[in-house]
């Protein structure tokens, strides 16, 4: 799952990446899900920070977006194809 809303550039890049690399996601809008954001700031320290990426019950923000960052994130949660 991939937390997001409709301003955030960093959202653009990962939706992009993730798309290319072929890892299937569901996005969710922040903006129009009240207990989404709600979530994304009890899991960022009390920060809407987006995009947060959510697998198997772990979250994480992928806010200042680097591809090294998600490299780390999909390779931790085994989802990226050899």
């Amino acid at each position: 799952v991939m937390y997001t809303t409709s301003w955030c550039g960093d959202c653009q890049v990962t939706k992009r990446a993730l798309s290319k690399l072929e890892v299937p996601y569901v996005e969710v809008n922040i903006e129009e899900e009240p207990d989404a954001a709600a979530f994304v700031m009890r899991v960022n320290g009390g920060r809407r920070s987006v995009p947060t990426l959510v697998y198997n019950g772990q979250a994480e923000s992928l806010s200042g977006f680097s591809r090294a960052k998600l490299d780390t994130f999909l390779n931790r949660h085994q989802l990226l194809n050899s």
